[in-house]
């Protein structure tokens, strides 16, 4: 199936909840509204025609400029070696999204260290907790929220560093 044929049925079904398309050669991408990631995967899924049944990943950026998180799905149509990315924005707030456990089983491990890093919440995730940080632990640490190492210090020796 060619994308614009993939693009065509998507627009057909979630043409007012797409956001923009883009087609970078690797990707054919869908930035998506929150609201409407877990149908979309799930239409991706379940049609004969497109047959997206395998989660490569999951995972977030942040921008902290912009106050989002951005969770990128990366799904894989074995059979056609065909690859699709889906883009949602959460805000960084209080960042919440349905999970996917109920289509793909994949999905509850990169839920929860995707929890674990960021702090987005997996509406619906059976067993959502820490799984990689102390459990104790109040931040997320991949957010971006926090300064960068000073490079002028002087107290640390560089060797100590592999520096």
């Amino acid at each position: 199936m060619k994308t614009s044929d993939i693009t065509k049925k998507v627009y057909e079904r979630f043409g007012s909840h797409i956001l923009e398309a883009e087609n970078d050669g690797e990707f054919l991408t869908y930035k998506v509204a929150p609201d409407k990631v877990t149908e979309m995967i799930e239409y991706l899924y379940n049609e004969p025609e497109l047959a997206y049944r395998y989660l490569t990943t999951l995972f977030a950026v942040h921008y902290p400029e912009i106050s989002q998180i951005v969770m990128h799905y990366l799904l894989h149509n074995l059979e056609k070696n065909s690859r699709i990315r889906i883009k949602v924005f959460v805000g960084d707030t209080n960042p919440e999204i349905d999970t996917l456990t109920g289509i793909f089983s994949a999905a509850n491990w990169l839920e929860r260290e995707t929890y674990d890093f960021f702090g987005v919440k997996f509406i619906g995730h059976p067993n959502l907790k820490r799984i990689l940080n102390v459990e104790d632990m109040t931040i997320h640490p991949l957010r971006k929220e926090y300064p960068l190492e000073d490079q002028m210090r002087e107290d640390k020796k560089d060797e100590m560093f592999g520096r």
